[in-house]
């Protein structure tokens, strides 16, 4: 599939490229955090909030909201889900990697989502972005096959266990704090994920 540059207008739609923030330290801590096979997220990593720009993306990223800062590494081509937040994410390079990302508002009214409607985006190391609330994603897919290392930002207890049931209606896309998913019956899924993904599971290999 075509592999468009978030600095290109077919990103706008998805997020804005994140301006007037200094990554250098928090790329470099990144460094050091662990590169599987397959893929690992860590909501909240003490070293990287750690790093200067947490207060920046706190004060002006999230408006004083307080934050995580995490990541999701490893290797990956393939979509596998979809999911959405209640707030914007910010997506921060430690070393090239390409996004995979939709609109919330194709989403169909049965909850299905067309996976034809998915476009990819080349995110280069060192470069950060806000992706907006409505927009779709999941884990980052690799670039020439080589690991990927992926700063995410969020809301605090973002993506943390639930302490509710959730079951009807859109509800029952939640499984973590914060998190909406849909999974695609190729991704993987062995639990109680709604597994509303239509078409092709998309690869970038």
């Amino acid at each position: 599939m075509k592999i468009y540059q978030v600095t290109d207008p077919q990103f706008q739609k998805y997020g804005t490229v994140l301006k007037d923030y200094d990554f250098t330290e928090l790329c470099k801590a990144m460094m050091e955090t662990p590169l599987p096979d397959d893929v690992a997220y860590v909501p909240s990593v003490p070293e990287l909030e750690a790093c200067k720009v947490f207060e920046d993306l706190t004060v002006k990223g999230y408006g004083e909201l307080p934050i995580q800062i995490g990541y999701c590494n490893g290797h990956n081509h393939l979509l596998n889900a979809v999911e959405y937040h209640r707030s914007s994410e910010m997506d921060i390079a430690a070393t090239d990697l390409i996004l995979l990302l939709g609109c919330q508002q194709d989403i169909r009214d049965d909850l299905t989502y067309d996976t034809a409607n998915i476009e990819a985006f080349l995110l280069p190391a060192g470069v950060g972005v806000e992706l907006y609330a409505t927009t779709l994603h999941y884990a980052p897919c690799s670039v020439d096959g080589k690991g990927f290392r992926c700063v995410v930002v969020l809301p605090k207890g973002t993506n943390t266990d639930l302490e509710q049931n959730h079951a009807n209606g859109e509800d029952k896309l939640i499984t973590a704090k914060n998190k909406w998913l849909i999974g695609h019956k190729e991704g993987g899924f062995s639990g109680n994920e709604f597994i509303g993904l239509v078409g092709e599971n998309i690869s970038v290999e």
